[in-house]
């Protein structure tokens, strides 16, 4: 028998006990890019009151046509790091895309998480594009809803306004260095490391064939991986890209180790070759890390350290070293401050009127091209292109093809691992198709065949000939190239970089004009 001591103690806890189990709870949501222990909403709420939802919903699987592979991957994280909360005394409700409860969206699982939990609120990291942020913000009529910045980033929305008003051209060198200042990386004092900025002039050599390649780390499914896998092979069965053999980590030890690999194999000569493009090298000395960047397994900040790192032990040169971080310090985060300054109708700009549709082989491969067919089935293979692949070839193409730039950021947010559509479209709408008129790109990114030939070994292997500029054998990027300048003529002769080549165009003869009018006419007209 109880004493009375006893017994008041043992009422006191079965009265907490039920209070707690009927308190209003903290819904807590998290995205799928937002697998960060730290993320801001999780940061100074309460376990023991707060739910955690992550949810595998179709919305957010088919709104493009995603490669298996990203989905896979963005499955299997999201489901292990539903663990490592759980693991960190989180209570979380994981939603499966086969859960025969599931909604189909994330508003759907809120409402419906929230009803069977008795959450009044809902908090959540700001997502990374608007239509997500639109559809969150309008849970504010049945919740008290706190959408909290987020600070994985370096620079703030607010930081990114400041630096950009009053400028008449956003270029991202600029910005760059102010972000080298904030974080104090490679700086000596207040002056940049090796006394200058920028090695990019190191960084363009074309990589030989008999180079010994490092390759990224390889992972083997676990049993988490392998159930999402047959999941993807179920329910995705008609999507781009192959599957298997799948090689992505999905934890968040499985990222660093990868990270810490390229570190000591590939960094070293990162900067050298960085530009370079080999047919039968998918990957060369790249680190294939920004999937696990960009959904939250690593931390930009972090990786940039390790990175200058290995320069100050002398085990990688300046011009790498400051290559990698340029990517994730100065061109990562200028384009979100794009992204998010110039608001949802970015992705919808078309500058330069292209309407053509998407040709049908930047999904099946099909094209005599041998430099886009090399990058559309590298791609297919493994949801991964390294950036000059998709800017000088796939984005190349499309934009002398006059291509649809919608339709192509559209494209490179499906097929890629690591695209967002905040990282994605400044770089596919501003950089690679020049759709926002130039508020990205100084100029557009555009090229004969000679530049292919020149940093990569696709034009060996092509049906059609890099040196020869008419005629049918000829290389479609040569005669395309001008039939660019001609249709954009007066852009390009405004353009302090590009004015020359209206001039070269002008010395041609009108037999030489004519037959770029005819090959660009009948290619184009197959496509």
């Amino acid at each position: 028998m109880f004493g009375p001591t006893q017994a008041n103690r043992c009422s006191v806890q079965v009265r907490c006990q039920s209070y707690a189990v009927l308190m209003p709870k903290q819904l807590i949501l998290i995205l799928g890019d937002q697998l960060t222990p730290d993320i801001s909403s999780l940061q100074d709420a309460d376990p023991a009151s707060s739910i955690v939802l992550i949810a595998e919903v179709m919305a957010e699987a088919s709104y493009v046509r995603h490669h298996k592979k990203k989905i896979a991957f963005l499955f299997s994280a999201m489901r292990h790091f539903a663990d490592e909360l759980r693991a960190a005394g989180w209570m979380v409700e994981y939603t499966r895309l086969d859960d025969p409860e599931n909604s189909g969206s994330l508003v759907g699982e809120v409402f419906r998480v929230a009803a069977q939990n008795g959450a009044t609120s809902v908090r959540v990291t700001e997502p990374g594009e608007w239509r997500l942020l639109d559809e969150l913000q309008g849970l504010d009529a049945a919740f008290a809803v706190e959408i909290l910045p987020d600070d994985r980033f370096i620079a703030s929305h607010k930081e990114f306004e400041d630096w950009a008003e009053g400028r008449k051209a956003l270029r991202m060198e600029y910005f760059y260095r102010d972000m080298r200042r904030k974080t104090d990386i490679l700086m000596d004092g207040d002056k940049p490391t090796g006394g200058q900025w920028n090695f990019d002039h190191d960084n363009r050599k074309p990589a030989a064939r008999d180079l010994m390649m490092p390759q990224p780390l390889r992972f083997t499914p676990d049993a988490i991986t392998q159930d999402v896998l047959d999941l993807v092979e179920a329910r995705f069965a008609d999507n781009f890209g192959t599957l298997n053999p799948f090689r992505f980590g999905a934890t968040r030890a499985d990222a660093e180790a990868a990270f810490a690999h390229f570190l000591k194999t590939a960094l070293p000569q990162f900067g050298d070759y960085q530009d370079a493009m080999l047919a039968a090298e998918k990957f060369l000395y790249h680190a294939v890390v920004g999937l696990y960047l960009n959904c939250g397994l690593l931390n930009p900040l972090t990786i940039c350290r390790a990175a200058e790192a290995e320069y100050d032990a002398g085990r990688a040169p300046l011009n790498a070293v400051e290559g990698f971080i340029r990517q994730i310090i100065g061109w990562r985060e200028y384009v979100r401050g794009i992204y998010w300054r110039e608001g949802p109708d970015y992705v919808r700009r078309n500058a330069l009127g292209a309407t053509r549709a998407l040709p049908s082989f930047y999904w099946d491969a099909k094209t005599d091209m041998a430099c886009v067919r090399s990058c559309v089935e590298q791609t297919r293979d493994e949801a991964y292109a390294h950036h000059i692949q998709r800017l000088m070839v796939t984005g190349n193409f499309a934009l002398l093809a006059g291509v649809d730039p919608y339709a192509l950021h559209e494209w490179y947010l499906a097929v890629y691992a690591d695209a967002y559509e905040w990282v994605e479209a400044p770089n596919v709408v501003g950089m690679s198709q020049f759709a926002d008129g130039g508020l990205l790109a100084s100029k557009p990114y555009i090229s004969s065949g000679a530049y292919i030939d020149r940093m990569s070994d696709y034009c060996r292997g092509c049906k059609y000939d890099v040196k020869e500029k008419a005629g049918a054998k000829a290389c479609p990027f040569n005669y395309l190239y001008w039939d660019f300048i001609v249709r954009h003529r007066e852009r390009v002769a405004s353009n302090p970089r590009m004015a020359q080549m209206v001039r070269n165009y002008d010395r041609f003869t009108d037999e030489r004009k004519a037959e770029i009018k005819a090959d660009s006419a009948q290619f184009l007209g197959q496509l």
